[in-house]
């Protein structure tokens, strides 16, 4: 598609001030897409981005706060997004917890923990359908549009301490089946991007982070660790109308090792 089809066009994101989700902004943003995008706590880096896209594109971009362990502050979010901009095309779910939020969650199989467990699935599941109801909306509006829920390659490789968020990963995907079988007849459809381990500031404050690494490029038939940039690219492409028949999917981008 391009970019006079899609400039103008209005994505909504969470958790784009790094990493996936930052990568994911600035590949919209270099076509002419309007971005509204939120921050967890990191408001100064936010704005720096929102100004740096605004600047290089000339596209409108606006960043919010939200907190995705309190998914059903997504409804005031969009009344503040219909407020800045005057349609929503496009809906990515990427933001995670990481922390003390995890804690109980993140660990071997005997130390995980209800409460941490419960706040991984509100971050990956819950938060994925509030936002996505709240875009579907718009979405209908506008004659439809494409929602998608960023996923892990850990609900299928195993993944060391990995559990709780493997086990919310597979059932985010799930639940996208759902949507998309709901959803279609508005022209929305809806599809999850699975990375492999992807360099990425949230996988450096893994202990073992070296190790990861190390296995990850010896494993991958292409040699290198998975970058933003990877699923930043299948973003794009899943929300052109060259996957206008393609709904219901979760696409892996591992660098190929999950078959290792």
């Amino acid at each position: 598609m391009s970019q006079s089809t899609m400039r103008g066009k209005v994505l909504v994101i969470s958790g784009a001030t790094r990493g996936i989700g930052k990568a994911i902004l600035y590949r919209f943003a270099k076509e002419g897409v309007n971005v509204a995008f939120t921050y967890n706590s990191n408001e100064q880096e936010a704005q720096k981005i929102a100004e740096d896209v605004k600047n290089k594109y000339g596209i409108k971009a606006v960043p919010y706060q939200l907190n995705i362990l309190e998914p059903e502050t997504y409804k005031d979010l969009f009344k503040q997004i219909d407020e800045d901009f005057d349609r929503v095309d496009f809906f990515i779910s990427n933001a995670i917890i990481s922390g003390r939020a995890v804690v109980g969650g993140f660990g071997p199989f005997m130390r995980l923990k209800p409460k941490g467990l419960c706040n991984i699935y509100t971050a990956t599941v819950t938060a994925f359908v509030m936002g996505a109801q709240e875009a579907a909306k718009r979405m209908e509006k506008v004659g439809g549009g494409s929602i998608i829920s960023l996923s892990s390659t850990g609900n299928i490789v195993y993944t060391p301490n990995y559990a709780g968020h493997g086990t919310n990963k597979a059932a985010v995907e799930t639940m996208v089946k759902y949507a998309a079988a709901e959803l279609g007849e508005k022209g929305i459809r809806v599809n999850a991007v699975s990375g492999g381990p992807i360099d990425t500031d949230a996988l450096k404050k893994f202990p073992n982070y070296e190790e990861v690494k190390a296995e990850v490029v010896e494993r991958s038939p292409l040699n290198r660790m998975g970058e933003p940039e990877d699923l930043a690219g299948m973003c794009w492409f899943l929300c052109t109308d060259e996957c206008s028949w393609l709904t219901g999917q979760t696409i892996v981008i591992d660098g190929g090792t999950s078959f290792q």
